[in-house]
């Protein structure tokens, strides 16, 4: 009986902190923003912001202005900068960055492990460029890595919104 009574109060404490605990399910549930990054990855109606750019010999950058690649079902438009090394030079020194719109292009969407997406955009009327590689985080962040036939592989670092 002693026992008993000495060890009540511990198996209230310890009943009482289970009870408080709550129970974990195999699955988080996903929140507003994320529930938001799935509809507009899923329609295909989005803009990549760019924040920052990474050349591939260079160290990273911040971007000042608004760099945007914007997505739609039928039309893709880049106004990217490029910064590293050009293979050949353009004609026009007004075409130095990453800019073009195609119509003709393939979009491939492919769910990561981790979760997330992997876009990847093939435009073979883009001058110079090869394919565009996304990694679209839930949060709304967003991975670009662009590689072209005349310049050497850049890296963009931002976010994805609604289209306008």
């Amino acid at each position: 009986m002693k026992i008993f009574k000495r060890s009540l109060p511990v198996m209230l404490i310890l009943m009482a902190i289970i009870a408080d605990v709550p129970v974990v399910s195999g699955q988080k549930q996903p929140t507003a923003k994320e529930i938001a990054i799935t509809k507009l990855v899923d329609s295909q109606q989005y803009v990549f912001y760019a924040q920052y750019v990474i050349p591939s010999n260079g160290r990273q950058r911040n971007l000042t202005s608004d760099y945007t690649v914007s997505v739609s079902k039928d039309t893709v438009t880049s106004d990217l900068p490029f910064f590293g090394r050009a293979y050949s030079a353009p004609i026009n020194p007004g075409d130095g960055g990453i800019k073009f719109t195609s119509t003709n292009f393939s979009y491939k969407l492919e769910q990561r492990k981790k979760g997330g997406w992997i876009v990847t955009i093939k435009a073979p009327d883009a001058p110079g460029v090869q394919q565009l590689n996304m990694t679209i985080f839930e949060n709304g962040t967003a991975s670009l890595l662009v590689t072209s036939t005349s310049r050497q592989p850049i890296s963009f670092n931002g976010y994805i919104r609604g289209r306008k």
